[in-house]
């Protein structure tokens, strides 16, 4: 192929993420909802019958699916499904910064506003309660931090005699970090605290961004 050929044919192209027709998409949003006067965070407890993360603390969410137009349908539609409420109750949806992880994953946060918490019904399959935390305590606390170190393991025929320094390669080992908010008895980590600690920089403008 010609020079003048490639670059033709790549010239219009628009850019994306590198494999992110590969990429498993998801969406959550941060329920932002008025409790007695003052603005609080609504959580989900997942239903203990799930098999991922049973238990854990976590926003309405989940995969994209190939109906839904946008990632903020998706947002809208879980929300939704998982809190037993309708479309007309969420609004002044609002996206966020979103995550490209290395597992393959992308996620869309978002916040909105919901109505009140007398019309929340959970889906028990996937929901086993709620809960909302002033916002003001994140505004207030810091969560805290610990690292984890991540272990590099190739398989056993990987082709060592084809790098530099073979099996003495010497690999860049990796530290995540995860973040723990603790509020009246209940851990929010992972992802979540993740989400929740980028939200909270946005709007605390007392913190240095």
């Amino acid at each position: 192929m010609q020079i003048e050929n490639i670059l033709n044919e790549l010239k219009d192209r628009t850019p994306a993420l590198m494999g992110h027709k590969h990429f498993k998409r998801s969406s959550v949003l941060i329920p932002l909802i008025e409790v007695a006067g003052e603005s609080h965070i609504l959580f989900e407890v997942r239903s203990k019958n799930l098999r991922t993360q049973p238990g854990d603390v976590c926003f309405p969410g989940g995969r994209v699916d190939q109906k839904d137009k946008h990632p903020t349908d998706t947002a809208i539609r879980e929300t939704t499904e998982e809190l037993g409420i309708s479309e007309e109750d969420v609004s002044e949806i609002i996206p966020l910064d979103y995550i490209v992880n290395d597992l393959g994953r992308i996620i869309y946060p978002f916040i909105g506003k919901l109505k009140t918490v007398e019309s929340i019904k959970p889906n028990p399959d996937e929901v086993d309660h709620i809960f909302t935390v002033p916002l003001s305590f994140f505004l207030e606390n810091t969560p805290k931090k610990y690292k984890v170190h991540l272990e590099i393991k190739p398989e056993d025929n990987f082709p060592y005699h084809l790098i530099v320094g073979g099996e003495d390669y010497e690999w860049h080992i990796r530290t995540m970090e995860e973040l723990f908010y603790q509020y009246d008895n209940k851990t929010i980590w992972g992802l979540t605290a993740k989400i929740l600690t980028h939200f909270i920089s946005l709007i605390d403008t007392k913190k240095d961004h």
